[in-house]
């Protein structure tokens, strides 16, 4: 299937590992110049490099995306990098686990206001292109309950976020998509980290995934480079669960 995103430019915060590089690898291999951040200088180049070896144009930059100066730093020498922008995905996480001021504190400034700060920056980029994608990366902690209270509010706040903005910019041909994870393993990551040290954890939240496994980052990145190609013209303001069926909800 043709997505049409051959010669675009992305944007992929939060980006060296996990979700965050697969959905980078992914755009590339599509023909799309990708330009990533984060805070590991060393994953992250590792990172930019895999992506070039595809045969596109890359940028890697480390950025702590709570740093609104930071991010806005590693934005425009993005843009410039790429000579155009297309895409956003934010996909940034403060991983806020405690709810106290920290956990509060991280989730607040590198999901949330990483994102909207992210989307303030690009959108009149997009526009000068005639259009383009905003993605969020949410999770299904945002349209249930149980989780840790900061990050299911947090993860909650990008969905009614990009469900406004959806329909704010839709005049200017600019969608906003959210993408909902279930639990998504990969070496190094929070289940790959149960699976080896809290593994009743780990065996208790696989029985609860009717599709018997944990996800991939590279199923996230498929629903990510979907909605953001040509192929999702009319799709904007929804949020979509990639989770086996985790998430039991009609919603």
């Amino acid at each position: 299937m043709e997505l049409g995103l051959a010669g675009k430019g992305v944007i992929v915060t939060g980006a060296s590992r996990g979700s965050g590089r697969a959905i980078a690898l992914c755009f590339a291999r599509e023909g799309a110049d990708v330009a990533i951040c984060a805070r590991g200088a060393h994953a992250l180049q590792t990172t930019g490099a895999e992506v070039e070896a595809l045969g596109v144009r890359a940028f890697a930059q480390p950025c702590d995306i709570g740093d609104a100066e930071a991010l806005h730093r590693f934005l425009d020498a993005a843009h410039a990098a790429l000579g155009r922008v297309d895409v956003l995905v934010n996909n940034p996480s403060g991983f806020g686990r405690t709810d106290d001021e920290a956990g509060w504190a991280g989730m607040l400034s590198v999901d949330l206001m990483g994102s909207v700060r992210a989307t303030w920056r690009v959108v009149p980029w997009l526009e000068a292109q005639g259009g383009g994608s905003v993605i969020h990366i949410s999770s299904i902690s945002g349209i249930e309950f149980g989780s840790p209270a900061p990050y299911a509010a947090i993860k909650a706040a990008l969905i009614s976020h990009s469900k406004t903005m959806a329909a704010r910019l839709a005049p200017k041909n600019i969608r906003v998509n959210c993408v909902a994870p279930g639990s998504i393993e990969f070496p190094g990551g929070v289940w790959d980290k149960a699976r080896r040290e809290d593994p009743e954890r780990y065996r208790a939240t696989l029985a609860r995934i009717p599709l018997g496994r944990m996800g991939r980052p590279e199923e996230v990145a498929d629903a990510v480079v979907y909605l953001a190609s040509e192929r999702a013209s009319w799709v904007s303001g929804v949020t979509l669960s990639v989770d086996g069926v985790q998430h039991r909800g009609n919603l």
